[in-house]
């Protein structure tokens, strides 16, 4: 049984494995399936056997290189919705321990660590000192 999808697969897109959108639509499909068995909407499981479908279709193709781009593009993308959130952490925590000034003079943003009173705070930029709490 090896041997045969082992020749089975051989010059198609599937022996490389699963790539991560074709993951993602498989994990897209079964979503869809068991919400589908929840809820009243049909059409839920009806795109749940098109995602399938079209995972299916991306495994068994022989058009290797389209099939390629295709996840090289969802990776660009996926890879820039996941960053936001990312920034988005990075951001939640350094409001937490930083305050952030924009100097007067040059609107150049500046990180002070929370906490330590009264300081004068000199822009790295142009070099003008104002004053402001921590």
């Amino acid at each position: 049984m090896r041997n045969f999808f082992s020749r089975f697969f051989q010059g198609r897109y599937g022996s490389y494995g699963t790539d991560k959108l074709t993951r993602f639509l498989l994990i897209l499909a079964v979503i869809n399936f068991l919400v589908s068995i929840c809820s009243p909407m049909g059409f839920l499981y009806y795109i749940a056997v098109a995602l399938m479908a079209y995972s299916c279709y991306r495994l068994l193709s022989r058009n290797i290189s389209a099939r390629y781009k295709e996840n090289e593009y969802f990776e660009k993308v996926f890879k820039k919705i996941t960053g936001l959130f990312k920034r988005t952490r990075s951001d939640l925590y350094s409001r937490k321990n930083y305050h952030i000034y924009t100097c007067p003079n040059c609107s150049q943003k500046i990180r002070i660590p929370r906490g330590k009173g009264q300081i004068i705070i000199r822009c790295p930029k142009c070099l003008t000192e104002f004053k402001k709490k921590s």
